[in-house]
């Protein structure tokens, strides 16, 4: 048979009617159930005020603080802050102080909870959790499979003038492609480094970075308008997990040794700083010996890429299973009479989407998926679990 389990509510209750029975003392009825008389006739007087209702347990929180701050005190701080809804809790004390010099008023953070309590600060709009679809993958077996990039961080050179050294190399061969010292992370700034190096050694299969700009952004599958030129041009995007640059570690030891010998001290200007990232990269490439190549160079074990950049975008294509829809200029698709929101990015671009269930569907922009669009709510639901409302 299976064990008899009691609560302390089912406890109480015998422990009442074995009181009401009258077959034992006080001291042995307390004694059976373990616990001390003055317990005992606490109980007993509760069931004979309060019936079974008072068998329950009460709160054991205190009805009064000696601390609390007074109620004319907490009037005076919620009139001033009516009046004036910017002020914050040194302003207030400071009004009320001048006014009721011998009140003994509290601290600011006692003043900033009255104020919480009383609905009186605004609540700050949660920032939106962004999806990830988790560590990429090492598996790299030749060049130009994975090419590195990231922005080493800024400096100034001997002029004042701000340099951000984009950095791109070959995961394989650790061959530094490209160090270019910029004004800034624009795309504007960026996207002609890469056309250089698309145009000088071809195009890789990805291309991995970290998660700021303007690799990534926050809309959906991290896109950013750079890494959506990447897609168009058959690069898929891959972006590390946010604060682990050990997913990008072979990239991010180089920066320690270009930052060792060229930026301590930083040239005089720009563009002295970027003849010694030029000769860096030359010695790197060609003379340093390399640990993880065997002591051999990187330029020994690099090769330019098969496919060549092509002079014009080639269009997106889809499969004939796919529905292929038209991105508006406002980031969004008609479908079925409704409307959802993709992407700023994608806007003048088509997008495919493929049905996965009943109503259903995976979208697409080129090869990489973006999320998953839900007919019945009309939502597209980022491909890592993040959602985006129309």
């Amino acid at each position: 048979m299976p064990w008899s389990q009691t609560s302390p509510m089912d406890q109480k209750t015998q422990f009442i009617a074995d009181c009401l029975r009258q077959r034992f003392s006080m001291t042995e009825l307390c004694e059976k159930y373990g616990i001390s008389r003055k317990t005992g006739y606490k109980w007993i007087d509760r069931y004979l005020h309060s019936g079974p209702e008072g068998l329950a347990d009460r709160s054991r929180r205190p009805t009064s603080s000696p601390n609390a701050t007074a109620p004319e005190i907490v009037q005076a701080l919620l009139t001033q802050r009516q009046r004036h809804p910017s002020w914050g809790g040194k302003k207030l004390l400071t009004v009320v102080g001048q006014r009721h010099p011998d009140w003994e008023l509290p601290h600011r953070s006692t003043v900033c909870d009255i104020l919480s309590r009383h609905g009186l600060v605004p609540k700050k709009p949660r920032r939106r959790a962004l999806g990830h679809p988790g560590a990429p993958s090492n598996t790299i077996l030749a060049p130009n499979d994975l090419w590195c990039a990231d922005f080493k961080g800024q400096f100034k050179t001997g002029d004042g003038r701000y340099c951000y050294p984009l950095t791109v190399t070959d995961g394989f061969s650790r061959y530094l492609l490209g160090c270019q010292g910029l004004l800034s992370t624009q795309v504007a700034e960026a996207k002609p480094v890469f056309t250089r190096l698309f145009k000088e050694y071809g195009l890789p299969l990805a291309i991995r970075t970290d998660n700021g700009v303007p690799f990534a952004t926050t809309t959906l599958a991290r896109l950013s308008r750079l890494s959506g030129w990447w897609v168009r041009l058959g690069v898929m995007p891959q972006f590390i997990e946010p604060g682990k640059p050990q997913q990008n570690g072979r990239h991010e030891r180089m920066h320690r040794t270009l930052k060792a010998e060229t930026t301590r001290p930083a040239a005089a200007t720009l563009q002295a700083q970027q003849r010694r990232f030029n000769a860096f990269r030359v010695e790197f490439n060609n003379e340093r010996p390399h640990e993880a190549l065997q002591q051999a160079t990187p330029a020994s074990y690099y090769h330019p890429s098969p496919r060549p950049m092509p002079d014009r975008l080639p269009a997106l294509v889809y499969p004939d299973r796919f529905e292929v829809r038209y991105v508006s200029y406002n980031g969004g698709i008609r479908w079925k009479k409704d409307w959802g929101n993709v992407s700023i990015v994608c806007a003048g671009e088509y997008v495919g989407l493929e049905e996965i269930d009943d109503g259903i569907w995976n979208v697409y922009f080129g090869a990489l998926r973006l999320g998953r669009l839900h007919e019945r709510h009309m939502r597209i639901e980022d491909a890592y679990g993040r959602l985006r409302r129309r």
